[in-house]
């Protein structure tokens, strides 16, 4: 049994247990009562982000902060937790997230608060668990139980077609989810046959080591692939975003895009390649030319929206096509140069372009969430001249608008750039095809940007429109000081997973055939 001081499973259960307790809160009186909870939780989550990084060996590939004893041992299943550099960044996105929509919440969300806070904060419990945990049952129980508080937000919450987005995005997601579970058992009883103790036989690293033939790594990379290619979401799998996004509320929003579709980046992290390489280098090309799909064509079709928070589902949906471009033209490299230096820009592209993606679209959704809660529309015709009263509100928009286009100084450039710069190293076509999306991305962001931000007052409506309250500026002010740290200084998030990016570059030059 491994256990130091329970870092990790703070994480997990504090935000839960809290979860649990506003429900309790039922009153009406009681509402700000909520808030405050919800509010303190979210900090002290943030705040453990402190020794949780302090505390990191950044010059390790090895899990730390490990935890590990039984959960169901007659099953050899491990309630088994660490981190490296990869989760852990995903985990002070989490809290930090999570800790912007209860700021939002505060004057936003009216009906059920207590109901709504606690949702969040059981789901970033989830959220967390799912990026901690080291025993593929406990990761699957994770994955599959935030769907249910995101389920219930959009359904509770959301907007007028609110069951139909619901209904598509859990049909989605959960048939990805049971070809997870097909994976993940064929992968025990292989570990089985190899003859592995029983609390290493559901074990993701003990996955990573196991012997496979490049028949039963193409299987598992393609119940991997669907599973995780949904939350991403991949092309041709997307289409239940754009809806998911346009019925769920502000709050629900930003995590969604914030946090959700980066599971589908650590899925591929954490078990396509470092336990089917070989397969991953097979589909490698498929894999490239899907990416490109989603960057370019997503593109277009963000173009023609009309309707705010579309248009940013879909520009997401593209941006993360340079996740998966990213991860996959690391084998591009490595066949053409074998230099393994070179080779990590695409992990560190991939995973900088994650957490970049995080801030801005959280940013932008939020920036639509508060036109929405003063005007009651997101059609992008029935805005314009907004900084003529709303100048505040017109400055931070057009600092993350910049940051989605890829500026160079915020964070929106350096994952990107250094998707592209790897592109490059491997065939001069891809980074082309890469590259547009710097121009179509500046054509459907500055088109939206003009039209609601600039120009003369278009309406009454428009023209008796508040500035920012205190708690929007509060959010804003975090969100932009992440973009422009990100943008400016990218050395440390670099640099903490550096090791862990090396250990997986040399995993996949490792054949197990």
């Amino acid at each position: 049994m491994t256990l130091i001081f329970p870092l990790l499973s703070l994480f997990i259960w504090l935000p839960m247990i809290g979860g649990i307790v506003l429900l309790t809160l039922k009153d009406k009186n009681q509402e700000n009562l909520s808030r405050g909870l919800a509010l303190v939780i979210a900090l002290i989550s943030l705040g453990l982000c402190i020794p949780l990084i302090y505390g990191f060996d950044s010059g390790t590939a090895v899990m730390q902060w490990r935890e590990q004893v039984p959960w169901i041992a007659s099953l050899g299943i491990q309630y088994a937790l660490g981190v490296d550099g990869f989760s852990v960044p995903l985990i002070v996105l989490t809290c930090f997230m999570t800790l912007l929509v209860v700021l939002a919440s505060m004057v936003s969300v009216k009906d059920r608060i207590n109901q709504y806070l606690s949702a969040f904060l059981i789901m970033q419990g989830l959220m967390c668990g799912a990026f901690v945990a080291l025993d593929a049952i406990l990761f699957y129980t994770f994955w599959e139980a935030m769907l249910v508080p995101m389920f219930l937000i959009i359904g509770m919450w959301g907007g007028k077609n609110r069951i139909y987005a619901t209904i598509k995005f859990f049909l989605y997601t959960f048939l990805g989810s049971v070809l997870l579970l097909i994976a993940i058992i064929y992968l025990n009883i292989t570990a089985r046959k190899m003859g592995l103790n029983d609390d290493q036989v559901f074990n993701i690293l003990a996955f990573h080591d196991l012997p496979l033939t490049l028949i039963e790594q193409k299987w598992l990379f393609i119940a991997f692939l669907i599973a995780f290619a949904v939350k991403i979401p991949m092309f041709p799998v997307h289409t239940w975003l754009p809806d998911a996004h346009v019925e769920a509320p502000t709050g629900g929003s930003v995590i969604l895009a914030a946090i959700l579709l980066k599971m589908g980046g650590y899925g591929f992290l954490r078990f396509i390649l470092p336990i089917t390489p070989d397969a991953s280098f097979a589909f490698a090309t498929g894999i490239i030319g899907l990416s490109l799909i989603a960057i370019v064509y997503i593109a277009l079709v963000t173009l023609v929206q009309t309707d705010m928070k579309k248009l940013i589902a879909y520009s997401s949906i593209s941006h993360m096509g340079f996740v998966t471009l990213g991860l996959f033209i690391v084998f591009g490299i490595l066949l053409s140069s074998k230099d393994s230096s070179s080779a990590v820009i695409g992990i560190d592209g991939a995973m900088v372009q994650m957490i970049s993606h995080g801030f801005v679209s959280a940013a932008l959704f939020l920036c639509v969430g508060v036109l929405y809660d003063r005007m009651h529309t997101r059609q992008i015709k029935d805005f314009g001249g907004v900084v003529n009263t709303m100048p505040a509100f017109g400055a931070f928009f057009m600092l993350f608008a910049l940051a989605n286009v890829g500026m160079p100084g915020t964070s929106g450039f350096v994952g990107e750039f250094l998707v592209i710069l790897g592109a490059f190293k491997a065939q001069f076509w891809i980074a082309v095809l890469a590259g547009t999306t710097l121009i179509l991305g500046a054509g459907y962001t500055l088109w939206m940007v003009k039209r609601v931000i600039f120009g003369s007052v278009a309406s009454v409506a428009v023209g008796t429109l508040k500035d920012l309250n205190l708690v929007e500026i509060m959010m804003f002010v975090l969100l932009g000081l992440a973009v422009l740290w990100l943008g400016l200084w990218p050395a440390p998030l670099l640099e903490l997973m550096h090791a862990s990016s090396n250990h997986l570059i040399e995993q996949l030059m490792q054949s197990k055939l």
